[in-house]
């Protein structure tokens, strides 16, 4: 019994000691970090725990969309649609429930297969024609915005208005139907899209850590000659990446204007900066081959409370944030290659190095 005991106790420390070593224990330090100095610069105002709920709501979008991006990018690619997709997902949704007079769930699923059509169309040209993904994913933000701006032209609500009147409340004054997927409260404290975020998470990180895709996801990445060689179909790996990453963007969409009562066809079209930002960050390559869920969730939610804490703590408008995360982004990065080569870099060459050959 008490052998037991101790082999549990030295597989928990090896297992701490494993976790300390990798990239996500730096991130969870900087997130308690973050925690410390705003609660120490004004803690009344920083831990109330509905505004802490309410900034992870309207940073949510960005949260859920770097979960699958983290797929993208692991394979070597990068998408910069998916802030367009948001929007497209969101116009589909108004469009079809409130002038074709569909079921909204109906136009919400719709929506969400014409996001994945989307995603899939640009992975077949990144995968099965060889086209670069940043100019592919490129052409496919402005194709995909100009399409939602067709799509809303189609509506009798002018698009700088946005439709809204979604279902709605009912005579209690809760929440039901398609809004509540943006404002209902589990135990009247939790917003119910943190909780469809964590469940995310768990399906993502069971996706690409914890099943076969996920090992063929890596290998792709890594190698893509050696995983043909090992009988994977890469390039059908990676056309399904940015299927997901559509899939993740209309999650987001729908979310996004289920929590505001609005779709427009822009919502959302200022995201790409900080997507990116949070799969970075997170620990993912950009030559691929490397990344994590757990990284990616973390380094979301260390954005989402610098933008919650510093505006309330340090009086730093909203329209100066990008200045203090585009330089932690820097920083962490730059100390994360610093640690990870063991060694400082180069920033002049020997002599023997520069000396031309005879």
């Amino acid at each position: 019994m008490m052998g037991g005991n101790v082999n549990l106790k030295t597989n928990f420390v090896d297992g701490l000691k494993k976790f300390t070593k990798k990239w996500e224990f730096v991130l969870l330090l900087i997130l308690l970090a973050e925690f410390a100095i705003f609660g120490a610069a004004n803690f009344e105002k920083f831990f109330r725990i509905t505004s802490i709920f309410s900034s992870i709501t309207n940073f949510i979008s960005i949260c859920i969309i770097s979960l699958f991006v983290t797929f993208v990018m692991i394979t070597g690619g990068i998408d910069i649609q998916a802030s367009s997709i948001v929007g497209l997902t969101s116009i589909v949704i108004g469009v079809l429930w409130s002038d074709a007079g569909l079921n909204i769930w109906t136009a919400v699923l719709l929506a969400i297969v014409t996001a994945g059509i989307c995603g899939a169309l640009s992975g077949f040209f990144v995968a099965y024609c060889g086209v670069q993904p940043m100019v592919v994913t490129l052409g496919g933000s402005f194709l995909f915005s100009g399409l939602a701006l067709l799509i809303s032209g189609l509506s009798k609500t002018p698009a700088y208005q946005g439709i809204s009147g979604f279902p709605g409340k009912n005579e209690l004054g809760e929440f039901i139907s398609f809004r509540a997927l943006g404002k209902m409260l589990v135990f009247d404290l939790i917003p119910i899209q943190i909780i469809i975020y964590v469940a995310l998470i768990v399906i993502t990180y069971l996706m690409l850590h914890k099943s076969r895709y996920g090992r063929r996801v890596f290998l792709v990445g890594v190698n893509r000659q050696a995983a043909e060689y090992s009988g994977i179909n890469s390039r059908w790996i990676i056309m399904s990446t940015y299927i997901l990453t559509g899939i993740g963007a209309a999650i987001a969409g729908v979310l996004l204007t289920a929590n505001v009562d609005s779709a427009k066809y822009n919502l959302g079209s200022t995201f790409t900066l900080s997507i990116i930002t949070a799969v970075v960050l997170g620990g993912t390559l950009s030559t691929g081959g490397k990344g994590s869920i757990t990284g990616t969730a973390l380094a979301a939610i260390i954005i989402c409370i610098l933008r919650y804490g510093l505006p309330l703590c340090f009086g730093i408008s909203n329209q100066n944030l990008d200045l203090p995360i585009g330089i932690m982004l820097v920083v962490v990065v730059a100390l994360r290659a610093y640690f990870a080569q063991g060694k400082r870099p180069v920033f002049r060459r020997k002599e023997k190095d520069c000396a031309v050959p005879k």
